[in-house]
């Protein structure tokens, strides 16, 4: 990564204003799932030993522009109390005389979170004034939400155009992590993605088909590939206007591309919908796919085998639904055995299966950027990143 971090610049008794991601699941006033405050935990904690003043600003939700009480980043302040050890002091608002006078009473050593910057309209404007009004609480901006950085909203790179901009170490690390996937992959390289839309990720097929050895077709995208090979797959989800791009993309790249050989159909769409195994060619009308089936699971798991990196997005059926939870599940397991292999998950579903599984303690890596992440992967530039000073 060529930009520099909060390594390399001095923060000791500066104000320092910290972009975070805590758009985290809120349950009865409770943070219901703190990943994301504790992925943020590294950076915070040194701007605490190097004496700095820590500003945190995050959004939550999509208020659009408007306070909504639900959507209050207060429990996430109370859940960081409690990981760092120490008071994490909470900000009625991101910006006004309040905010001011409370970031100028802030000693070496303190940290505060500020209300949501998503109550206030210029946010997602990437409003200049309200850019700058939210910079002149710091002096050195620090940007460590990925999970935004494909945003250019005023917190994310409207602030990097008033103060030195650097990046955290939660940033810094996804950078470098999913960087390796498009600059130095390990080889064999195997990709594995699923999720419902191909329309949603042909940028990043189209990127990652120059660099895997093979690529696993999962979830309702695969259906679309399934109909570009001519075969009848029911009711099931399809993508008719990108029927034509899949097969040009099969045909592109036969030895690459590697879908479902039988699938679990159900009669509906529900979580106790009847459901058989059958193979892609024997889906009887009126049924849907709803996950891939045990070969499916065997063939990937043979292509996985000896794979030095992996990089999965998107789950293979309808996980939510225990019962097609399956093929999600033994892929998670697969990959979890793998022996010296990167193993990278790429945000979104997939994080969610996986930590469900049990095993997300057993990846490598756990993106913490859906968007993010696939934008990257795309080959996209991310405003969030673009705003940072270069080493």
């Amino acid at each position: 990564m060529n930009k520099k971090t909060v390594r390399d610049i001095d923060v000791t008794g500066k104000r320092v204003l910290v972009r975070v991601d805590f758009n985290v699941p809120i349950k009865d006033g409770k943070v219901a799932d703190d990943t994301r405050v504790v992925a943020a935990l590294p950076t915070i904690e040194y701007l605490v030993e190097h004496g700095a003043k820590a500003i945190l600003m995050s959004h939550l939700g999509r208020p659009k522009g408007k306070v909504i009480p639900e959507m209050s980043l207060r429990p996430a302040a109370d859940r960081l109390s409690g990981l760092l050890g120490r008071e994490v002091k909470f900000l009625p608002d991101c910006i006004g005389p309040e905010v001011e006078a409370a970031v100028a009473g802030m000693k070496p050593g303190d940290v505060v979170l500020l209300e949501n910057t998503r109550f206030h309209p210029g946010e997602e404007k990437n409003d200049p004034e309200f850019a700058r009004k939210l910079a002149s609480l710091g002096e050195i901006f620090v940007d460590d939400a990925f999970g935004s950085a494909h945003r250019a909203h005023a917190s994310t790179e409207g602030v990097a155009h008033y103060l030195p901009a650097v990046a955290g170490f939660l940033m810094e690390k996804e950078l470098d992590i999913l960087g390796r996937l498009l600059e130095a992959p390990n080889h064999p390289f195997v990709s594995i993605l699923g999720g419902a839309k191909i329309s949603d990720k042909i940028g990043v097929i189209r990127n990652l088909l120059t660099r895997v050895d093979a690529l696993l077709i999962g979830g309702g995208m695969a259906n679309t590939f399934l109909r570009a090979e001519g075969y009848e797959v029911g009711e099931s989800l399809v993508e008719e206007d990108s029927v034509p791009l899949a097969k040009e993309l099969l045909e592109e790249a036969t030895e690459v591309i590697r879908l479902p050989v039988d699938v679990v159909v159900a009669d509906g769409f529900a979580p106790d919908a009847k459901s058989k195994v059958v193979g892609v060619d024997k889906v009887p009308q009126g049924w849907r796919i709803l996950d891939i089936g045990p070969e499916t699971v065997a063939h990937f798991a043979d292509r996985l085998s000896g794979a030095k990196m992996v990089f999965w997005n998107g789950p293979m059926g309808v996980f939510e639904f225990p019962r097609f939870a399956e093929g999600t599940f033994a892929i998670a397991r697969v990959l979890a055995d793998l022996k010296n292999a990167v193993t990278i998950i790429g945000g979104g579903d997939s994080v969610a299966a996986v930590k469900e599984s049990g095993l997300a303690d057993r990846m490598t890596h756990i993106s913490t950027g859906g968007g993010a992440s696939l934008e990257l992967l795309e080959g996209k530039t991310l405003p969030g990143v673009a705003a940072l000073e270069d080493k």
